[in-house]
């Protein structure tokens, strides 16, 4: 388990994001941001889309800076081809 939660903790520590305010956009309650961002579970691969989305709509850099460190280097070397 991990690395969307610490790719969250991540983006969400450097952009000043609370784990409230992204609990409030994506509409969930705050304890299941709480757990992908301790680790304790793993959203699924359509909620990290919507985390994306929710982090885009509070700041642009935030949501790309997640998708780096969840995705890795895999689409840069794409796009350098």
């Amino acid at each position: 388990m991990g690395k969307a939660g610490k790719a969250l903790r991540q983006a969400l520590k450097t952009y000043g994001i609370s784990q409230n305010k992204l609990a409030v956009t994506l509409k969930v309650d705050r304890s299941v941001v709480f757990h992908w961002f301790h680790e304790n579970r793993d959203p699924s691969a359509e909620t990290v889309v919507q985390i994306a989305e929710a982090l885009h709509s509070l700041n642009p850099d935030a949501a790309a800076e997640f998708i780096r460190l969840y995705v890795g280097d895999f689409l840069k070397s794409d796009e350098e081809d």
